[in-house]
């Protein structure tokens, strides 16, 4: 009320803004980063595209008709690939959380056992892949040893295990490392012996810590499965290879490498989105 007895008129509020406006505001970086992807890329294409030499690369690896040839020899290698990437992937999952286990136990008893790990770990992680693929894909099979397999893809696989079972358990191991001290006092406290300790408090929450890292290492093993054609496994890159070889074109390795990416991409992002998911929880915790 004023002085002079008369009522105030209230204050007008502003008007809040108009929801096109909000439509543009996001919109705009969405058509900013559009327009930058055409621009770049496109400008790589007609550089390219430019080549002297481009006619001919692309009748050798951009051939429609030979990739469209080769798809169905291709594809069928493909799921050997899937399949051999599905057992390998189970197999690791097991065997390196058993040796992170052994390598986290505490107790003296253990210390023959992990010391054993620590070796496995350190020669398996020191040999490269490829290497490991071929000693056990050539060399298992040639000593003709009763009882076990004489395949090579089965050696070769087992060589995939055994390599990349030696860096998931130290992603493993990360995970137990990062669980506080004070979990192991509180299950130790509730009388729960070492290996309740490991099972039912330590290694939900490590494995929980480490999933982003072991997301990478499934899209990792998925494209490393494909060193199993240099033992003549009939996967996806040597179909190709043989379709190369019989009609001196490279457009059939486009098509596997096309098929490895429509399997890696989506994996690529899963982990992206598990990544995310992870920070914001432990900004949650943390808040």
């Amino acid at each position: 009320m004023r002085s002079d007895g008369t009522v105030e008129a209230p204050a007008r509020r502003p008007a809040p803004p108009r929801r096109r406006d909000d439509w543009r505001a996001a919109l705009l970086p969405w058509l900013v980063s559009v327009a930058s992807v055409v621009v770049v890329f496109g400008a790589l294409a007609l550089w390219i595209g430019s080549a002297e030499q481009w006619p001919r690369i692309q009748r050798q690896f951009f051939n429609l008709d030979a990739m469209q040839a080769s798809f169905p020899r291709v594809l069928q290698g493909f799921w050997v690939s899937m399949r051999i990437w599905l057992t390998a992937l189970v197999c690791i999952a097991i065997w390196a959380l058993v040796l992170a286990v052994i390598r986290a136990l505490r107790a003296p008893v253990f210390a023959a056992l992990r010391l054993m790990v620590v070796l496995y770990i350190d020669i398996f992680r020191g040999v490269p892949v490829l290497l490991l693929v071929l000693l056990f894909g050539f060399g298992v099979p040639a000593l003709a040893l009763p009882g076990l397999p004489t395949s090579s893809l089965f050696w070769g696989t087992v060589a995939m295990v055994l390599s990349y079972s030696a860096y998931v358990a130290e992603i493993y191991r990360s995970g137990i490392d990062s669980v506080h001290e004070g979990q192991w006092a509180a299950a130790k406290s509730l009388g729960l012996s070492e290996g309740q300790t490991m099972l039912y408090a330590v290694l939900p929450q490590a494995i929980r810590n480490v999933l982003p890292a072991l997301m990478n290492i499934v899209v990792a093993l998925q494209k490393d499965v494909a060193l199993l054609s240099v033992l003549g496994v009939r996967d996806a890159v040597r179909e190709a290879q043989i379709y190369t070889a019989s009609t001196f074109n490279y457009s059939s390795l486009v098509v596997a490498a096309l098929l490895f990416l429509a399997a890696t991409i989506p994996m690529a992002r899963l982990a992206d989105w598990v990544t995310r998911k992870d920070r914001q929880r432990r900004l949650q915790r943390v808040g």
